[in-house]
């Protein structure tokens, strides 16, 4: 019997009285084993350990020297930008700002904006617009605001009448801005034209701002420019060069940070691909870094707010703000740090709540805090090659004493399970063998007891319990029949005489052993073979036990009213020999279960309970050794089929005569 250990181990748990035995010998073999792999595994990590250790001991005072480096490196460039700004008074805020944005064009290690404050901590660039105290306005101003919302050419006569008039520089020019803001809506474009680019363009207006603290002039520029578009590109694009020189000018032209980069973002959207602002990026950040911290100067305990994505490094008392994008200052330190390893380390400079697969990491230093510089091999494989050299011996000895353990386990297991099959079936045989030869004595002993203390006997009664006891002695002949060819396949000493036998001649004597017990009121048997069918290489005594077996088996599962049918016909190059009955016949799970030894229907499915379960596991036997098949066709009460091929005798070699 060939089947799978996974197989044998399943059948022997689900038997009755071995899943305790089997369970014992899966701990005798698991235990050790998984004992033995957990003291292996432990073994594993000490050695990883020690040789990591062993590197780290080795790396530490190169990588502790490597973050202090870059601890001083940033405190340095720090002092530098400090020093800039706090010790020189010549340096304003603003051209500070554009030096340093000057130097990250050109320098890689700069920063990427800079927030300056004075001593008190008040914010001095980006520099804030700041509003002037409101005025009370003139009697003629108010007059021409009432005109601008009806008549905005009388209104612009109005604004440009006290622009002429006026003393004060600041009121004139925001009334020359209101003249060409109510000429533009009057559409006198060359009028609105000549004041926004002339009257506006003179040195005295140039720091004159509005009600907001803006500077006029520049937005009379971009007033302009929004106009020369659509009527003349030439112009407009020699406005805007000078608009963009003078936005790119911090020493020279200094306006709120606010209005420099509203004024350059309006110019990118008109010419875009052509504008050149080099710090508006810088501008930006630092207007969000503003926003995000409005308390100006700062109280106790305040501590700024980071930005996303961005670090900030207080220089120079706190008086300086320095801006970095956390990925640029990765990039930077990244190439400090593979400039100063060697070629077999690998550093990684990580943000603070990053992580890295690494066999060291160190704080960088007080300048910046939760920075961190992990190391690891750029060869991971020379590690594990190191480590491996130790691991591999106790990794086979390991795999070998598991593998030995196992191989031990399952050839005990196999042999107790032989052992056990041997016993079961031994058992299973008695028991099949007492039972079954007990029925038919008993009966053929009632039968002669009953002859014996008869006082007369009659030759019809007589005859009748002789037959009685004939067909009892027949039955119990062929329950030894059963067992002595069960017992001879177990003992693989069941042997075949091959020879070419006629197949009717099969049919013949097999329905001739049992004409005289199926002759019986009750009971229809019918043979169906022709004469010409091929003859077929066969045990003739064999294949008639096969089919005895099977007319045995329509007999027993058949009710009061017995049709048999037994048939031979050719097909497909064979015989086909089929026994057909209206017994109790067999669910679908049934028939693929039938074949096996003394396994046997559910009793209740089933008119009596003769029979062992051996039967068509003989048939089985038989019709395999002749190279052959056999099935069976069955529904719940509508009666069997079962049919055996056979190949014809000129369509194969003669088996082996043997086993």
């Amino acid at each position: 019997m060939k089947k799978s250990f996974l197989r044998r181990f399943t059948l022997s748990v689900n038997r009755p009285g071995r899943g305790g035995l089997t369970l014992l010998l899966l701990l005798v073999v698991l235990v050790p084993s998984v004992c033995l792999l957990w003291f292996m595994n432990k073994a594993v990590q000490n050695e990883r350990l020690a040789i990591r250790q062993k590197l780290v001991d080795a790396y530490r005072g190169q990588i502790t020297n490597l973050a202090e480096s870059l601890d001083e490196f940033w405190q340095s460039r720090k002092h530098e930008l400090g020093y800039d700004y706090t010790h020189d008074s010549h340096v304003a805020p603003a051209a500070f700002f554009s030096k340093q944005v000057a130097d990250l064009a050109h320098a890689p290690l700069g920063f990427d904006s800079v927030v300056c404050f004075d001593s008190t901590g008040m914010v001095q660039y980006p520099k804030v617009a700041v509003a002037p105290p409101p005025e009370s306005l003139a009697p003629a101003w108010v007059e021409a605001q009432r005109l601008e919302a009806g008549d905005p050419a009388a209104a612009a006569a109005a604004f440009g009448s006290l622009a002429d008039t006026t003393t004060n520089e600041i009121l004139a020019a925001r009334a020359f801005q209101a003249k060409g803001r109510c000429l533009m809506q009057a559409q006198q474009t060359n009028a609105a034209l000549d004041v926004l680019t002339n009257a506006l363009a003179r040195q005295k207006f140039q720091a004159a701002t509005d009600d907001q603290g803006r500077l006029i002039a520049p937005n009379a520029q971009l007033m302009a420019l929004e106009l020369l578009l659509g009527a003349d590109p030439s112009r407009a694009k020699l406005l805007f060069k000078q608009m963009q020189a003078q936005l790119n000018d911090y020493v020279h032209c200094e306006m709120p940070s606010a209005q420099r980069r509203f004024l350059m973002h309006r110019l990118e959207q008109f010419f875009p691909g052509e504008t050149k602002f080099p710090t508006l990026a810088a501008e930006d950040l630092a207007a969000r870094y503003l926003e995000s911290n409005p308390a100006f100067p700062p109280q106790a305990g305040w501590r700024p707010t980071v930005l996303p994505g961005v670090w900030q490094f207080p220089a120079a008392q706190g008086q300086v703000i320095l801006l970095i994008h956390i990925k640029r200052l990765r990039d930077l330190e990244q190439a400090i740090v593979y400039k100063i390893l060697g070629d077999g380390i690998n550093g990684m400079v990580l943000a603070p709540g990053e992580t890295a697969d690494s066999f060291l990491s160190i704080p960088i230093g007080p300048t910046m805090p939760d920075w961190k510089i992990a190391f690891s091999w750029k060869d991971k494989g020379k590690m594990d090659l190191a480590a491996d050299a130790g691991i591999a011996t106790l990794l086979w000895t390991g795999v070998l004493a598991v593998a030995g353990i196992i191989a031990l386990g399952l050839l005990a297991a196999g042999l107790l399970r032989r052992q056990m099959a041997v016993a079961q079936l031994k058992n299973d045989l008695v028991a099949n063998v007492t039972h079954e030869l007990k029925t038919p004595l008993s009966s053929m002993r009632l039968l002669v007891d009953t002859l014996l203390n008869a006082p007369a006997l009659e030759e019809k009664t007589a005859r009748e319990y002789l037959q009685l006891i004939a067909r009892e002695n027949l039955r119990l002949s062929h329950l030894i029949d059963n067992f002595l060819a069960f017992s001879r396949i177990e003992r693989d000493k069941y042997s075949f005489d091959f020879q070419p036998v006629p197949a009717r001649q099969i049919v013949d004597s097999a329905a001739a052993a049992v004409r005289e017990r199926f002759s019986t009121p009750g009971c229809r048997f019918t043979v169906a073979a022709p004469p010409e069918l091929p003859p077929v290489l066969a045990d003739a005594g064999a294949l008639v036990t096969a089919l005895l077996n099977l007319l045995d088996n329509a007999w027993k599962y058949s009710g009061e009213e017995k049709q048999i049918v037994l048939t031979a016909e050719a097909r497909d190059g064979g015989v086909a020999f089929a026994v057909r009955d209206n017994g109790i016949g067999l669910p679908e799970g049934e028939t693929r279960r039938i074949f096996k030894r003394f396994y046997q229907v559910d009793p209740h499915l089933s008119r009596t309970g003769s029979g062992c379960g051996l039967g068509l596991s003989i048939v089985q036997f038989i019709v395999t050794a002749h190279h052959g098949g056999v099935r069976v066709e069955s529904r719940p009460g509508q009666g069997s089929t079962f049919t055996i091929t056979l190949p014809a005798a000129g369509s194969r070699d003669l088996p082996e005569t043997g086993k």
